[in-house]
């Protein structure tokens, strides 16, 4: 396992923190009061293990292949339904989400290989990231993959914690599947437009991992 990029300065500020804390604690505290130095000890411990290991890379074998579109991210499939797109696309497609929680891996990845043809950021609000709105309210970022005559759209969605998406690709960039996309700090939703010829092999409540699982087939 490694630590993501996007983690090293909330690590090392959380890190710094939780040595200020507990120095103040030792001093003031584990003395007088060596039952609540101890708590706070283990209460500040416990945080700094959970932004560790929310900016972590777990060590996986992807799955790749030409037919196959893959999990962009880890999470539960909280979503699958036909809808009218709204963005970059103006006919029906199947939208698969997955709402991912503070404690999923929160890298995001690309679910094909092809080109980039379309990246693009909105401002936007911060409801729940499983409120029907959300996909089209919220801050997001948008990206649709073209490989061939076959398009795929891609939508990085922030919620009520997650104040931060981060998007690596632009347009006219050839990407490869399961290689980074993107980072959403502290837990949102991903959705994904498919086809409507598209065949869907996961289900309501699947818990899909980024890169492994395969959630469609084209």
């Amino acid at each position: 396992m490694t630590i993501h990029k996007e983690g090293s300065a909330t690590i090392a500020i959380t890190a710094i923190v939780f040595a200020v804390i507990n120095l103040l604690s030792f001093y003031l505290l584990s003395f007088q009061a060596p039952v609540i130095s101890a708590l706070i000890f283990i209460a500040t411990l416990g945080l700094l293990i959970f932004i560790i290991s929310f900016f972590r890379i777990p060590k996986r074998t992807y799955t790749v292949g030409e037919n196959y579109i893959v999990a962009p991210c880890d999470g539960k499939v909280v979503v699958i339904e036909e809808v009218q797109a709204d963005e970059y696309f103006n006919d029906r497609r199947i939208q698969v989400s997955i709402f991912m929680s503070p404690l999923n891996v929160h890298v995001n990845r690309n679910p094909v290989t092809g080109e980039v043809v379309y990246s693009e950021y909105h401002k936007g609000k911060y409801l729940v990231a499983w409120h029907p709105k959300s996909s089209t309210e919220n801050e997001r970022h948008t990206v649709v993959y073209r490989k061939g005559n076959k398009e795929v759209l891609t939508k990085q969605i922030a919620g009520a914690l997650a104040k931060r998406i981060v998007n690596y690709v632009q347009p006219g960039q050839q990407v490869r599947q399961n290689d980074e996309m993107g980072f959403i700090k502290f837990g949102s939703r991903v959705d994904i437009l498919l086809p409507l010829n598209a065949k869907i092999v996961t289900k309501l409540g699947d818990k899909p991992k980024g890169g492994v699982t395969v959630i469609a087939e084209w």
